[in-house]
This record gives structure tokens, sequence and C-alpha cells, in this order.
């Protein structure tokens, strides 16, 4: 049969248009193919972009490990700091650029943010930001370097940490450690007992028996025993340090010649007096105790001695027994007491009597007592007393002695808060008996977090190395 030419026409235009069909498909597909292959290298130079992003934080990472203060990249000038970056076959492929925050006065975080960008694609940029800080030794609510009891109305809200056993029958808010796995309580008839027990009811039993897993009601955050030592003598600060600061920058007081100085703050300035007469213990208030250093540690009579602004530095030292009182706005201290040579015959106090407080609490006030012997609350302190502070017995204890009622109305005391650090050396204590027969019946132990990272002048830190504080992908 034959076709007409109309026919032939026809299957011409179809094929023709079936021809232009699979032109525009394979064309589709190559464009598609183009656009994923487009997206992949895309997608690739994010992934090296990030990546040299990322080896910019860790260069200054290993840089600040070298060099601690330096903050702008060993170059002696102001940032941004740009950076090649090459391949293992060293070819560069890109580069990251640093802009380096340093830390505010008082602080130890030092901000680093790296943008990484790759030659193959100028318009791709990925950038980092970290925050890394030195923490100090100022991460717990109290550390000690011997045994303690804590009585059943006291409440601690930050970490506690001792290398000596613990009795602990209040409420602990945080965990509760020792470098120990038993001890000998001499304080509880000599039993060998955990290192970390309550005598609460339920009390913890003895040794074999395990511990109980389940404390809720006294450790509401766990406990934990044989953890590492603390390094004690990292945190009692070497005073003479502190006094060389005082003497060439800060404020130095020498020896009073009397009974020591008292120090009232006042925002930014402060007043110096020069205790003339402690107060008597009253008839029949006695050592019953037989302590080491008893007296009431109380102020009778002074007289004005100094006065002045509270340094830039912020280390103020005193030559000898150093009573505290008073108030910090935007102030940031460190006030520490001690006699040189050292000899434990001559060693000296800080006593806090009244409320020593901040008026901010983030981190623009910090005060620090570092006593080269013991911190002391006397007889006649606050019935109810507040002390915003890191406190630091070096050679001695935190104490308030043990005063009979015949030593007065003020033998017993309602409630010590503290906000901060309770550091000792020795044996601590301020409340006798449970319950309680002399001292602060009722006692708030409050950690300062931001003491970690903002502690105060002079205060020790535990490595000179940085650690990771935040990390943030912002671009």
């Amino acid at each position: 049969m034959k076709t007409s030419g109309t026919q032939k026409a026809q299957i011409a235009i179809e094929m023709l248009f079936l021809s232009a069909i699979i032109v525009t498909v394979i064309g589709g597909f190559i464009s598609l193919a183009g656009s994923f292959l487009q997206l992949s290298v895309r997608a690739q130079n994010k992934l090296q972009a990030f990546a040299i992003a990322e080896s910019g934080i860790e260069y200054y990472r290993w840089h600040l490990a070298h060099a601690p203060t330096d903050y702008q990249d060993g170059t002696g000038h102001a940032g941004p700091y740009v950076h090649n970056y090459y391949d293992k076959d060293g070819n560069e492929i890109g580069q990251f650029t640093l802009t380096i925050t340093p830390p505010p006065p008082g602080s130890t975080i030092v901000t680093i943010s790296s943008a990484g960008t790759v030659l193959a694609d100028s318009s791709i940029k990925k950038i980092i930001a970290v925050k890394m800080g030195i923490p100090s030794f100022a991460k717990y609510a109290w550390v000690l370097n011997s045994n303690v009891v804590f009585g059943t109305t006291a409440q601690v809200y930050g970490v506690i940490d001792s290398n000596g056993g613990i009795q602990f029958d209040g409420i602990a808010h945080n965990l509760v450690e020792s470098a120990l796995t038993t001890y000998t309580d001499t304080s509880n008839n000599n039993k060998t007992e955990w290192a970390v027990y309550t005598t609460s009811v339920p009390a913890d039993p003895q040794p074999p028996t395990a511990l109980p897993t389940s404390t809720s009601n006294v450790f509401l955050a766990g406990r934990s025993i044989g953890v590492p030592a603390v390094d004690f003598t990292g945190i009692t600060q070497d005073l003479a340090t502190i006094e060389a600061t005082a003497q060439t920058s800060g404020y130095y007081a020498t020896g009073s010649g009397a009974f020591g100085y008292d120090l009232a703050l006042s925002t930014t300035t402060f007043t110096v007096y020069k205790v003339t007469a402690l107060v008597a213990a009253p008839n029949g208030c006695t050592n019953a105790q037989n302590e080491t250093g008893w007296g009431t540690w109380s102020i009778k009579t002074e007289t004005p001695y100094a006065t002045g602004t509270i340094p830039q530095n912020g280390d103020m030292f005193f030559a000898d027994n150093l009573w505290v009182r008073g108030t910090v706005n935007g102030a940031r201290v460190t006030i520490a007491s001690g006699k040189f040579p050292a000899n434990a015959s001559t060693y000296t106090n800080i006593i806090v009597n009244s409320s020593t407080q901040y008026t901010n609490f983030n981190a623009s006030d910090t005060i620090a007592l570092i006593a080269q012997n013991n911190i002391i609350f006397g007889l006649n302190s606050d019935n109810n007393l507040t002390v915003d502070a890191a406190l630091i017995a070096q050679n001695g204890s935190i104490r308030r002695f043990y005063y009979g009622s015949s030593c007065g109305s003020s033998y017993i005391r309602n409630q010590l808060t503290t906000l901060g650090i309770m550091g000792s050396n020795q044996p601590s204590g301020v409340a006798w008996g449970d319950p309680v027969t002399s001292g602060y019946s009722n006692r708030v132990y409050n950690y300062d977090t931001n003491l970690l990272y903002s502690p105060p002048p002079s205060f020790p830190l535990t490595t000179d190395q940085y650690s990771l504080i935040s990390w943030d992908e912002v671009q």
C-alpha cells in the first residue's frame, strides 16, 4: 500500500516532535546532574570552610597553651588575624580569620571567633565562636583538707570536697565527695565509717556493708568516695605573693602594735581602724573545750587609722589580725592577713563578726578573705550573719569557738549564710552539738558560680591551661 505525501509529512512532524521531547528531557537530566554536581561541590566547600574555621580555634587554643596571656596572636597589635590554610601537599586552599576578645577585668574567659573560607568559592564562609577560661579553685562550697561534720540543720548548695572523711546529717543539694574510701571518725566514738556517710535516718551502715544507692533524703545529688585528692597547697595561695603586690600597687598595713585592724568596706572605699581593746569574757565564760586561740574575738575599742579607695589591682594585705565588715559595690578585692617570716606561733587570723556583702551578684563584686591561720566568727558576731566571700584558712580552720551559756546571750546565734567558697586546712565548724548548744543554729552555705572563671584578684587557679566553656556555630 502506498503512503500519501500527507501521511509522510505527518509522520515527519511526529518524529520531529518526539525528538524535541527527547532532547528536552535529556537536556533536563543534564541540567539536573549539573545542579546536583554544583550542590555537591558547594557542600564539600562548606565542609572544608567549616574544618578550616575549626582549625583556627584549635590553633589559638594551642597558642594560649604556650602564651596564656597573649590575646594578639603574637603580633603585638589589634586583629583580626588572617592565616592561610594548606592541604597535606602544601597547597593553599583557604584561610581562617581570628577575632580575639580578651577576658574582661577579673575574668579568665577569652572569646575566640574563627571565620573559615575556601579559595574555590569566595561566597562561602563558616564562623565558629568559642569561650575558653582557666578555672579557679573556687569551684566548691566547701573544700577541706581534714575530716568534717555537718549537723542536721546544715544546708549546702554547692559541691563539698574533702581530703578527709565527711559525716553529713543535713541536706546536700550538690555532690559530696571525699578522697578517702573509709576513715576512723573521732567525732563518732572512733568508728570506722565510709568516707561520706550520714547518721540521719536511715543511717548508713558501717563498712564492709555497702553504702545504699538511694540517699535522696540527705545527698540530693549523690556522693562519691575515693576521688582524687584536692591539691590544697594550690588553694592556699602563697600569701607572700599577695603581700608583695599589695606593697607595690595595692594597700599594705604593717603590724598594728595592738590587737590588729578593723577594715570597714563601703562600696569602693574603705576605712581602717586600729583595735585597741577586745571584749573581755564574762564571768564564768571559759575555754571549756581547751581550744587553741580561744577568746571572744570581739572589738571593745578602736581608733581611726587610715582611709582610702580599694586599689585597682584589688590586693590588700594586713600584717596582723584583721576584722572585716561592710559592703562592696563595683569592687573586686582580695583581703589577706599574715606575718612573715612565717611561724606557727605568730600566724594571724581574719575575724568576721558583722555581715560582709556584695551589692551586685554578676561578678562585678567579689571578695576573698585569706587568713594565714583561722577564719573566726567571734562571740559577739551578728545573730544573722551573711558573708559573701571566698574564705580560705591557709593553715587553720573556719570556726566559731565554743561559748557556753555563761558567756551571755550571744553564745547561740541564729543563722550563718555564706555565698562563695569555704576552704579550710584543719577541722572546721561553726556550731556545737546537734541540736546546737553553742554557735549558729542554722547554716546555709551557697556556692557562687561566678567565682569559677571570675575569681577575686590573685585567687589561685587550678592550672594555667584553658578549658572549653561554650562552642557555637555562628554561620
